[in-house]
């Protein structure tokens, strides 16, 4: 099968194996990825990554020995296999298992590759209602919903998302259904549109300065080595600041600041499929005005170029079979 391998900084299409799933696993045919900001991290050197990427995508079930049932459904994955017999397995978080690999990231080849293979327990059925463009966001819309399944938010408490990338735009498109003042702040006015056009306040950062508004909870999304040092200046005391920017360099962090003020710091990281989907399929976020553009696999390195650009929208990868 044709598949796309990263080794260091170096990128190449190659021919490899199709897998074959063992038991407990399900063979799936991808129809479309999508090019993560991880992925441009991971070809930076960052997790020391080598192998096939990819985390986003939807695909359709070939082969699945043990639940015949999935045969011919479309479907979208949790990204994360625990080992399933250790203690933080065993409470139910396996997505914090010591020894888990992670799909296109971390000891299993990922979706940049006409076949993959996943858990039974992994996988998610895509409803009808909602096309591959649309599904193929499941993943990160999931990471983005997270951030309302580790902090208690009610319709009063400012928030803030500072970055308007791809995933803070997610993120500000989904928590305004709960934080209906929630403000999205970052330096592109066209981007700060694409939120602004699903109801979302939206600011430009100089604005914010001279604003010199605090508030309660602060999402960093910059992509940015930065990105910390910049919520800092936007929580109050005693707020909290919830990360989600993984980069391949060092985040500065001015750690008294941090004391001094009280504030809480959360770290936040993949998030619930089924949720994801159920947001798509309610249509309550339109993911659609975040692609930039598709390539056909055998394109790979002219979409990971687009990708990499700075402020590049969401590049989708068709892969067929």
């Amino acid at each position: 099968m044709r598949a796309v391998y990263f080794s260091g900084q170096d990128q190449c299409l190659t021919d490899r194996e199709k897998p074959a799933p063992r038991p407990g696993e399900a063979l799936i045919r991808v129809a479309l990825a999508g090019i993560c900001n991880t992925d441009v991290e991971l070809a930076k050197g960052y997790m020391g990554f080598s192998g096939v990427p990819g985390h986003e995508f939807v695909g359709v079930v070939e082969a699945a020995p043990d639940a015949p049932q999935w045969l011919g459904r479309r479907v979208a994955a949790d990204i994360n296999w625990g080992c399933g017999a250790c203690p933080v397995c065993l409470a139910a978080d396996s997505r914090h298992c010591p020894n888990r690999t992670t799909l296109g990231i971390a000891g299993w080849d990922g979706a940049f590759a006409q076949w993959i293979v996943a858990p039974l327990g992994n996988l998610h059925a895509v409803p009808d209602a909602v096309p591959d463009r649309e599904a193929v966001f499941a993943e990160p819309l999931a990471a983005a919903l997270e951030v309302s399944q580790q902090v208690h938010l009610t319709a009063k408490t400012r928030m803030a998302v500072l970055g308007d990338g791809k995933l803070g735009i997610l993120i500000a498109c989904a928590l305004r259904h709960l934080c209906p003042g929630l403000v999205l702040i970052g330096r592109h006015a066209s981007k700060l549109d694409v939120a602004a056009r699903q109801g979302v306040s939206t600011r430009l950062a100089s604005q914010q300065k001279e604003r010199r508004e605090r508030f309660d909870v602060v999402v960093e999304a910059t992509g940015r080595e930065d990105g910390l040092a910049r919520a800092l200046d936007l929580v109050r005391p005693e707020g909290m600041i919830v990360a989600k920017t993984t980069v391949a360099g060092t985040a500065p962090l001015n750690l008294s600041r941090l004391v001094v003020d009280e504030i809480s710091l959360v770290g936040s990281r993949c998030g619930d499929i089924a949720l994801a989907l159920h947001f798509l399929s309610e249509r309550l976020v339109d993911v659609t005005p975040l692609i930039e553009a598709e390539y056909d696999l055998e394109e790979f390195p002219a979409a990971f170029a687009r990708a990499c650009r700075p402020g590049a929208g969401k590049i989708l990868v068709r892969i067929g079979a």
